[in-house]
């Protein structure tokens, strides 16, 4: 019989010892795989949260005037101002879904930089930006735009240059 040889014996505990270990490893994976569903749907849903928030103000003056951190600014420019950062964060949420790499945000936001009302967002919310946390993702996308603000001022060809943020 085969429970009564040693060998057969230590070979079927070799067997369910790699079969726990393929299962447990097939259970992480799916776990990691839920966890990170489970985050994109938090992300999706505050994106939700300010976006309903950020439309509301657009239509009432007096929750635009509360939304808005930015002083003196005219009912319809802070309106801008507030619909072009509820973009700017689309195309950031975008990427941090992975719908977008690094490269397609970086285009997204190259077209981004040729419209006035992004660059007097841009250069109203500096001070924000600069108090980032350097390596986080707000702050690497800060500095590949401050960089393509730059070409544009200096008149250099805005579409060809630009840095990798990642």
């Amino acid at each position: 019989m085969a429970t009564e040889n040693p060998d057969a014996r230590r070979i079927d505990s070799a067997v369910e010892a790699r079969t726990q270990d393929e299962l447990l490893e097939n259970i992480l994976r799916q776990l990691t795989a839920l966890t990170d569903e489970i985050r994109k749907a938090n992300l999706i849903q505050l994106h939700r949260i300010v976006a309903d928030q950020t439309g509301r103000a657009l239509g009432d003056p007096a929750l635009a005037e509360a939304m808005s951190t930015l002083p003196g600014l005219s009912e319809s420019r802070r309106r801008q101002v507030l619909f072009v950062n509820a973009q700017y964060s689309a195309i950031l949420l975008h990427h941090r879904l992975g719908a977008f790499d690094w490269e397609e945000l970086v285009g997204y936001l190259r077209v981004w930089c040729s419209n006035a009302v992004f660059q007097d967002y841009w250069d109203m919310t500096g001070d924000a930006r600069r108090a980032l946390a350097r390596e986080s993702l707000e702050a690497r996308v800060g500095r590949a735009v401050d960089e393509m603000m730059e070409e544009i001022a200096s008149g250099r060809e805005w579409w060809v240059v630009g840095g990798s943020g990642e």
